[in-house]
C-alpha cells in the first residue's frame, strides 16, 4: 500500500503476523468454458458438459444472452469428484442457456451501496461487511454477488456508474474508529444514524479464503486492533476445496486468538446441499456410520473436525433454496441433521436475491416456506433453527407463515395469507419485528409479485424508498479518526 491508504501494523499485530504461514494450494481450477470448447479440459472433466449442452452455450457465445458475461464460469476438482453422482451440485457451478433467458433484475440488490461509508465496506445494519476479494474457488451460477464477481458497473446513490471496489485495511480500520469515537461520545449512539459501537465485522467477497494466510490475518489482526469485538469470515471453500483448511490456517487461527484472546471468530460457511459433504454408494443411498450417522467425505470431515473442535470458533451454514439445486425437503432435512450433529449451526436459509437473471434460479417464495417447514419435519428442536430470510431492500425479512385459510371478514383472504416479519432493518432499526400480510400467490418469486395484493403494511415493504444519505462521509471519518 502507498500513500493514504497505507497501513502501518502495530507491534502485537506485526508479531502476530510474523508466525503466518502462507502454503500454496493446488485446487485444479478449470477456469471458463473455453477449455470445453476447444477440448482442452482434462479428460476425466471433459464430459462435464454434454456435446448438446457445450453446443447450445457455444451458440449464445459473445452475444447479449453469453452466460460468461453475466457470470464467470469456474470449477474445482474436488467439486467436480464430489458433483459425478449428483445432478445438485451440477447445477451448483453448471453454466446453462437458461440463465440469461430472463436478464431482469437489480445491478445492486438491496441498493447496497447506499451503506458503503467507504469503498468495499457495507454498514448497513448494526455490524460492517468487507468485500475482501472478488472471486471464489468455484462460481455458484445463483450468486447473490454476481455484480462484483463480474466485475460489472452499477449506478451508486450520488448517481455516479462504477464497479464495485474491494476494501482496504487503512480506510476500514480509519471508519471504524471513527464512527465508534463518535457513539461514545454522544453516550452511545450515533447522532445521524442512531447506531450503536460497530462491534462486529464480516470477511466477504468473494470467498476471502482464496486469500493467503497473511492477507486473512492482516484483516482479522487490523480489525481486533479497531476495536471490533467479533470477527466473521464468510465462504464457500468448505465445499469447494475444503484441504484449505489445513493446519497452516488453523495454526493461523490459533496465533489470532491467543494475540486477541477477547475477540470472538464466527464462520459462516455455505452448503446448499448434503451431496457438497457426504458420501454416496453406488445405489446412490448415503453411506452411514456403525452408529447410523451419515458418513462425511474424509477431506471435508477433516477440515471441519478442525474448525469445531476449537471452542471459541462458532461455525453456522447458511444458504440459499435454489430451483433444482435444494428445492427438496428430504435434502434441506438431511443437511440440516448432519451439520448440527458435528456441531455446525443452521443459520438462515434464503429465498433468491433479486439479482440479474434471478428467474432462472428462484424458488416460489411460497414453495420455499413449506420446504423449510416440511424439512423441519423429525428434527429435533435444537436442530430446527433455522429460520428462512428473503433481503428487501429494509433489509433482512423472515418469511414468517403462510396460511391456508381466509381470515375471517377480512377482503382478499380467501385463500390464505403470507406474513412477512423484518429481522434485520438498515440504520438504528426502526423497523425491526413489524410484519406485513399479503394475499397468496404461489407464483410469487419476489416482493414485487405481491404488490397487488397488501393487507396490511406496518413495516412499510411497500411504501419504501431509498434511504436519505445517513453515514459518515470518507472525509469526515478520516478526519475524525486522526484529528480527534
Amino acid at each position: 500500500m502507498a500513500g493514504e491508504d497505507r497501513y502501518d501494523p502495530t507491534e502485537r499485530e506485526q508479531a502476530f503476523l510474523d508466525t503466518i504461514e502462507n502454503p500454496k494450494y493446488d485446487r485444479d481450477i478449470i477456469n471458463g468454458l473455453k477449455p470445453f470448447f476447444e477440448d482442452k479440459a482434462p479428460a476425466d472433466i471433459a464430459a462435464f458438459y454434454t456435446a448438446n449442452e457445450l453446443s447450445a452455450l457455444v451458440t449464445i457465445r459473445g452475444t447479449e444472452r453469453d452466460v460468461e458475461a453475466r457470470m464467470p464460469v469456474k470449477l474445482t476438482r474436488h467439486f467436480f469428484e464430489m458433483a459425478q453422482n449428483s445432478e445438485a451440485l451440477k447445477r451448483i457451478v453448471k453454466a446453462s442457456p437458461d440463465e440469461t433467458l430472463n436478464l431482469a433484475g437489480s445491478e445492486d440488490p438491496g441498493y447496497q451501496m447506499d451503506f458503503a461509508p467507504v469503498e468495499g465496506m457495507l454498514h448497513k445494519y448494526e455490524m460492517g461487511l468487507l468485500y475482501a476479494v472478488s472471486t471464489c474457488s468455484a462460481h455458484c451460477r445463483f450468486c447473490y454477488r454476481e455484480e462484483l464477481i463480474s466485475q460489472k458497473d452499477i449506478e451508486r446513490q450520488d448517481g455516479t456508474v462504477a464497479k464495485k471496489g474491494l476494501a482496504k485495511i487503512k480506510p476500514v480500520t480509519d471508519y471504524v474508529r471513527a464512527h465508534n469515537r463518535i457513539v461514545a461520545a454522544n453516550g452511545g449512539r450515533h447522532p445521524e444514524t442512531g447506531r450503536e459501537k460497530l462491534r462486529e465485522v464480516l470477511l466477504s467477497g468473494g470467498d476471502p479464503m482464496v486469500l493467503p494466510n497473511r492477507k486473512i490475518g492482516q484483516w482479522m489482526a487490523a480489525l481486533a486492533e479497531a476495536g471490533v469485538e467479533s470477527i466473521r469470515l464468510g465462504t464457500k471453500e468448505m465445499s469447494f476445496y475444503p484441504k484449505r483448511f489445513d493446519d497452516a490456517f488453523l495454526a493461523m487461527l490459533d496465533r489470532f486468538h491467543a494475540a486477541y484472546p477477547d475477540v470472538g471468530f464466527r464462520l459462516m460457511i455455505h452448503f446448499n446441499h448434503p451431496d457438497e459433504f457426504l458420501l454416496k454408494g453406488a445405489d446412490g443411498e448415503y453411506l452411514t456410520n456403525a452408529n447410523g450417522s451419515l458418513k462425511w467425505h474424509e477431506d471435508t470431515r477433516r477440515a471441519m473436525e478442525g474448525v469445531v473442535s476449537r471452542g471459541w470458533i462458532n461455525v453456522e451454514n447458511q444458504a440459499p433454496i435454489i430451483k433444482g439445486i435444494n428445492d427438496d425437503a428430504d435434502a434441506l432435512r438431511v443437511m440440516q441433521r448432519a451439520l448440527y450433529r458435528v456441531g455446525v449451526g443452521n443459520h438462515y436459509f434464503f429465498c433468491g436475491r433479486d439479482i440479474v437473471a434471478y428467474r432462472a434460479f428462484n424458488v416460489p417464495i411460497e414453495r420455499a416456506w413449506q420446504l423449510l417447514n416440511e424439512s423441519q419435519k423429525g428434527l429435533s428442536g435444537v436442530e430446527t433453527h433455522a429460520r428462512l430470510s428473503i433481503t428487501h431492500y429494509k433489509g433482512k425479512t423472515e418469511v414468517a407463515a403462510v396460511t391456508n385459510k381466509p381470515i375471517p371478514g377480512v377482503p382478499g383472504t380467501e385463500n390464505g395469507v403470507l406474513i412477512f416479519k423484518i429481522l434485520r432493518n438498515a440504520l438504528d432499526a426502526p423497523d425491526r419485528g413489524k410484519v406485513c400480510i399479503v394475499a397468496r400467490n404461489p407464483e410469487a418469486i419476489w416482493f414485487d409479485d405481491y404488490e397487488d395484493r397488501v393487507i396490511f403494511d406496518e413495516a412499510g415493504l411497500y411504501e419504501y424508498t431509498r434511504v436519505d444519505k445517513k453515514r459518515i462521509e470518507v472525509g469526515e471519518a478520516l478526519n475524525v479518526a486522526v484529528g480527534s
